[in-house]
């Protein structure tokens, strides 16, 4: 859903540009208290797996494909704020090394793609996670709901853009239709990828997924034959190993991404997506731009002077996984390092 230049007036690509940037400050505000030291450098790890699970298209209908928005996926793992934040390097990365979505339109996209599905997926999902039972099959189902909701949301949320700075003359309520309805069934394809996505994680670290935060179930003991809970571990006592160290779930998601972008991409549907397509039957795309960064040695995800297809989109691929998370991470330890201190406990000196 990578809105080009030329679809929206420049107006309106402007005041999205502000909704997007006021959207982005408030997302360094909160990821601060999102954010720690286990989650820092994973929240550029989920930025670099979601650019690389985006580039493979799954077909949805009749010459039409779609493709993950992750918006969903970011706000269930790390955080609404720091989700927000992952799509928003994602979309920059995508418009400046591969002229995929306008930079005049980058605002627009980081609204719909980013700021719209990340409220709308994680609002969902925690009033879902409030009323079903506190397990890892419910808040995996909470996660297929709300990724399947997010996607015609962000649908109904470009409509609305075009219907105010549209710069062709289309009936609203036939793109209306026809993108909810496109975007309907890529939902599916994405809530199925983050449903996968969220359980694999829940069920290997469930401490690391922000929205499965206090799922796990006390320790029970029997004593005289009847189930009670185990004392808390004193606070002085060391965290198990596999709690502290996200190495081993950094290194499995980082080969994960590669592969996906590196090799699986390579197999992705080759049909317009669904606003390309819906933007070429209603005559949407009359007034498309070409890219500025058209010129890009990696543009159309692929490397430049490399004639071999599988092998210029596998390492477009590579290049990309690696760009994203070298960025990301950087972003997140910045915006960690200027998280506020904590406010210690007030203490009184006693008289003698």
């Amino acid at each position: 859903m990578h809105v080009p230049d030329g679809f929206i007036n420049a107006p309106v690509s402007a005041v999205a540009g502000v909704v997007a940037a006021g959207a982005v400050a408030v997302g360094l505000r909160g990821a601060r208290r999102e954010l720690d030291e286990r989650t820092a450098p994973l929240a550029g790890l989920v930025a670099a797996f979601i650019f690389a699970v985006q580039m493979l298209n799954f077909p949805v209908a009749a010459g039409t494909s779609g493709h993950l928005l992750g918006g969903a996926l970011a706000a269930i793992l790390v955080g609404p704020y720091t989700g927000l934040l992952c799509i928003a390097v994602v979309l920059l990365m995508q418009g400046i090394l591969f002229a995929d979505g306008g930079l005049t339109a980058l605002g627009v996209n980081i609204t719909v793609m980013g700021l719209v599905t990340t409220l709308v997926a994680y609002a969902l999902f925690r009033g879902l996670t409030r009323v079903l039972p506190r397990t890892r099959r419910s808040t995996t189902a909470a996660a297929f709901v709300a990724a399947l909701v997010s996607v015609p949301a962000a649908a109904v949320a470009f409509t609305l853009i075009y219907a105010i700075g549209g710069t062709t003359d289309v009936p609203i309520g036939k793109v209306l239709t026809a993108m909810v309805g496109v975007h309907v069934l890529i939902g599916l394809g994405e809530a199925v990828i983050t449903a996968l996505t969220v359980g694999a994680v829940i069920a290997v670290r469930p401490d690391l997924v922000h929205g499965a935060r206090g799922l796990a179930a006390p320790l029970k003991l029997r004593v005289d034959g009847e189930l009670v809970d185990a004392p808390a571990a004193p606070a002085s006592s060391p965290a198990p190993a596999a709690a502290r160290s996200t190495r081993r779930v950094w290194a499995a998601g980082l080969a994960a991404a590669l592969v996906l972008a590196g090799f699986v991409s390579f197999y992705a549907s080759a049909n317009p997506d669904g606003l390309e397509k819906v933007a070429a039957d209603k005559g949407i795309d009359e007034k498309v731009q070409e890219h500025d960064a058209a010129g890009s040695p990696l543009a159309d995800y692929g490397v430049k002077d490399i004639g071999n297809a599988r092998v210029s989109g596998g390492l477009a691929g590579v290049i990309g996984v690696g760009v994203t998370v070298a960025v990301g991470s950087g972003v997140f330890w910045a915006v960690r390092r200027r998280r506020a201190p904590e406010t210690p406990e007030p203490h009184t000196t006693e008289s003698v």
